[in-house]
């Protein structure tokens, strides 16, 4: 009787033990309110393209360093490897498309969109100029149509703009085409008949005469008359977790590039391409140039995101992605953003 008991007394005490291990093991993160500042690891879906400028020009013209930061940013060529490498905790934060809020909030993962860099997808659908009896995406039922990446924000769009002609998934068949070189091959080699890219690719294509535009996403009017609205893309995109957590790594993410986005607004395209790495005008200067002014203007000079846009974000993602279209009417739009960091940028 007296082992039984002594040995109820230790399963007792082991059990209390280990229950006040679970407890302390996984406490809720306090905000970092003091003390040094931790660092931001900031994934990037493609350093190189223009519509994601702001992530590498900040950290030329010093802006990160200025605020007291340490962030490392890191390249990949699409934002799905990123947001996967976010999840896993990995990365801090994302540059890439805010749509990714709202496909994520119907897994159950919170992320928003903390500076909003563009309020356009800065996309363009771009056309072989072998296929001139195409003159709209209606016209691209049975063809070959690319995106990025399986997945990827451009998958999302080209999905929405070929249900917007009235072509489903089923009748044309999408290309992971990548981004760059591989875009380009795809397009002049008869690997697709059209595809969505960015500038520099787009306008290399069209310095080359191998391809035209069939959909431009990258200005206010143009992106309202093909999407029937605004819709926010690039973006600097964080877990809601993380960014409670650090109220002051947050505010001064938005300082700088708040800060980059008013250089951008001031700044001549030359003056805007002298200051990014040599290497990113990939071998022609020219075209990187041309680039720039092509987008510029598309991006925000105060990180706000469009909230009408951001609503309609889910409206076209629904028109192309069946578990959103299933699901909408769950999605909070207001959890995929917040303006509170951008909104306390000082004006000057």
């Amino acid at each position: 009787m007296r082992h039984n008991l002594a040995l109820k007394t230790l399963i007792a005490v082991g059990l209390a033990a280990g229950l006040a291990a679970c407890n302390t093991a996984s406490p809720q993160a306090a905000p970092n309110t003091e003390g040094p500042l931790s660092k931001v690891r900031i994934g990037v879906g493609g350093i190189n393209k223009v519509i994601y400028l702001p992530a590498k020009l900040t950290e030329q013209l010093g802006y990160f360093a200025a605020e007291g930061l340490d962030v490392e940013l890191s390249d990949e060529q699409n934002g799905v490897n990123q947001e996967n490498e976010m999840l896993a905790g990995h990365l801090d934060g994302v540059v890439g498309f805010m749509d990714h809020a709202y496909t994520l909030q119907l897994k159950g993962k919170c992320v928003q969109s903390v500076v909003q860099f563009a309020n356009t997808p800065l996309e363009k659908v771009m056309l072989s100029a072998k296929d001139g009896a195409v003159k709209t995406m209606a016209d691209l039922k049975g063809k070959n149509v690319g995106f990025t990446s399986k997945g990827s924000s451009t998958n999302a769009l080209i999905n929405s703009l070929m249900a917007r002609a009235g072509v489903a998934q089923s009748d044309f068949t999408g290309v992971a085409a990548g981004a760059g070189a591989t875009f380009i091959a795809a397009i002049e080699n008869g690997g697709i008949t059209a595809g969505m890219t960015t500038p520099p690719t787009s306008t290399t294509l069209l310095s080359k005469g191998t391809a035209t535009t069939l959909v431009d996403l990258s200005t206010v009017d143009s992106t309202k008359a093909a999407l029937g609205g605004l819709y926010p893309a690039s973006s600097l995109y964080m877990p809601c977790e993380w960014v409670k957590a650090h109220p002051r790594e947050s505010q001064k993410l938005a300082n700088a590039f708040v800060k980059t986005l008013r250089f951008i607004a001031s700044h001549t395209a030359e003056e805007i391409a002298a200051k990014m790495p040599s290497d990113y005008a990939g071998g022609d200067p020219r075209i990187y140039v041309s680039s720039i002014k092509e987008t510029k203007d598309g991006f925000t000079t105060d990180g706000v995101i469009d909230a009408g846009g951001a609503k309609n974000v889910i409206e076209i993602l629904a028109a192309g992605n069946e578990d959103v279209a299933k699901n909408k009417a769950s999605i909070d739009v207001t959890k995929g953003y917040t303006t509170q960091f951008v909104g306390n940028v000082p004006k000057s």
